[in-house]
């Protein structure tokens, strides 16, 4: 961990040249480098809510310790559909909003706090609102943000906040690419600032003991590490033209750093997440808990040496980009990473979601006398090579923080990273492994079978997991002989410098060209 060397003076006159340099004022002492004390509430500003953001609104209205003063978002419509919730004191839990249904773990670790921790209802209200995030950083009444925009603001969000002073949550992924991730590392650590990802089932128990059962030996050793996102994903339709924007968007602010481009898709927010100036696709989406905790169980601290992927968007024509089926081969050498994004049904006939293992959205950790399954709404689970449950982990004696929020407020308090549950390196390394998978794919062409198995076969996992794919399509009714598969490009990567040692077409897609003025800075 970097130390904070800077004395009160410095810190004041770097304070002033940030303001300076993000067009922000009035930054003071306290609201850039003071700890906050003891008995002091935390005053924390929430970015973004048209989906996941009010689950943090709600989050930090539960716990002691931490005041929500501020709401931000550039659709003044949400904004002010959540502020006067607020106002109204409505219930904690409103019915939800999103048209796709939620896979935010179960045993909701949002939820899992003790009473003597949870906070009274404030019989008073105050709250401030913005359209502009950058005015909201100008504050001096705001110690921290929670971040949960779409995916392209991030990084950016990341790093003003951390220059501005303020710790940071930030949902994932971390960054849109993987450069800018690197940048929001650097900025946290130059501005001694407290960043956790929001990649919250690192603050499941029941998770961690799996994992450390697992690397203990105890099924023998770790042979591949899979992440499945089995989420059924329907067409977004397919316009004709420009789409109009909402009158209560701020166009240019919602865009920020991505292109500022005519909307060619029915609905601005949400479907963002299947386009690339904004979006991951669903390996970036609801993937990446998967990807986070399959990296975890390998104990891997880097991006894998190489990467190849292979997929497409079946099934149907429509506005999206990214793939809707997708395979991602992440090669540590010593062990596989493979992550499988299906968002087809289990067949044209039948609406259900295929499982592997007993597990849709969840991970399977393959060792060589079997496996853990970690799944959505079931647990966490050891099965012997016959599939045979052999053990149930509940967490109940593991030592750890279990409401992610709370474990943020904690190393706010405590200016000590290694509290956290889901530290910013940690989220970013994780992040950028769904990128480098989508690199792989973008930069590919379409293939026939025997070439994508040819692709595939010096390895026996990879190889049965891609036959798995076409019996899928198959009953999907994708005819993959003439609905072409696109077969990434193998990539191999230097994961010490992070940067493609065979493809320079790869390495300019590690980052962007961004809009000013919404500039990711170059911080290192």
């Amino acid at each position: 961990m970097l130390k904070n060397t800077l004395s009160r003076r410095s810190l004041l006159k770097r304070s002033a040249a940030t303001a300076a340099a993000l067009g922000l004022s009035g930054l003071t002492a306290k609201s850039y480098g003071e700890v906050v004390g003891s008995n002091e509430d935390i005053r924390i500003a929430v970015i973004g809510f048209h989906g996941r953001g009010v689950s943090h609104i709600d989050a930090y209205r539960r716990l002691k310790g931490v005041r929500l003063v501020a709401l931000c978002d550039a659709d003044e419509a949400v904004l002010d559909a959540q502020y006067h919730r607020l106002e109204r004191g409505d219930d904690l839990k409103p019915k939800p909003r999103r048209r796709r249904p939620s896979t935010q773990p179960t045993a909701s670790i949002d939820d899992a706090l003790p009473q003597e921790e949870k906070r009274e209802t404030p019989k008073t209200f105050k709250m401030d609102r913005y359209g502009d995030v950058r005015k909201l950083l100008d504050s001096h009444d705001i110690d921290a943000v929670s971040i949960a925009t779409p995916n392209h603001w991030h990084a950016l969000m990341t790093v003003w906040a951390c220059q501005a002073g303020k710790d940071v949550y930030v949902e994932k992924p971390t960054c849109h690419e993987v450069w800018e991730g690197e940048q929001a590392i650097n900025a946290s650590r130059k501005y001694n600032r407290i960043v956790q990802a929001g990649t919250q089932w690192r603050s499941m128990p029941d998770v961690f003991e799996a994992f450390e059962w697992a690397k203990a030996g105890n099924i023998g050793k770790i042979l591949v590490s899979r992440g499945l996102c089995y989420k059924r994903r329907k067409s977004i339709g397919k316009t004709e033209g420009p789409q109009p924007i909402p009158k209560t968007v701020d166009y240019d602010l919602w865009c920020g750093p991505a292109p500022k481009t005519p909307l060619r898709r029915k609905q601005l927010h949400y479907d963002w997440h299947w386009v690339w100036p904004t979006g991951n696709g669903d390996v970036g989406n609801q993937g990446i808990h998967q990807m986070d905790l399959a990296r975890w169980a390998l104990s891997k601290p880097t991006l894998a040496p190489s990467v190849i992927s292979v997929g497409g968007r079946m099934g149907y024509i429509d506005d999206g980009e990214t793939p809707n089926t997708l395979m991602v081969v992440h090669d540590y050498k010593d062990s596989l990473l493979i992550f499988e994004v299906r968002g087809l049904p289990h067949s044209s006939s039948d609406e259900k979601m295929d499982k592997y293992r007993g597990a849709d959205i969840g991970n399977i950790v393959e060792c060589e006398g079997g496996y853990v399954q970690i799944t959505n709404g079931q647990g966490c689970h050891a099965f012997d090579k016959d599939d045979q449950k052999i053990k149930t982990f509940d967490g109940k004696s593991v030592e750890r923080d279990r409401n992610h929020f709370a474990n943020f407020l904690r190393a706010v308090r405590s200016r000590r990273r290694a509290e956290q549950n889901a530290e910013i390196v940690e989220g970013t390394i994780s992040s950028c492994l769904c990128h480098t998978g989508n690199i792989s794919y973008r930069l590919g062409k379409h293939e026939s079978p025997d070439n994508i198995r040819d692709a595939f076969k010096a390895d026996k996992a990879a190889m049965e997991t891609f036959e798995r794919m076409q019996q899928h399509l198959a009953a999907n009714d994708v005819n993959i002989s003439m609905d072409e598969l696109s077969l990434g490009v193998p990539l191999q990567m230097d994961v010490k410098k992070q940067r493609f040692t065979n493809n320079e077409k790869a390495n300019a897609l590690l980052t962007r060209k961004y809009r000013a003025p919404y500039v990711v800075p170059d911080l290192t």
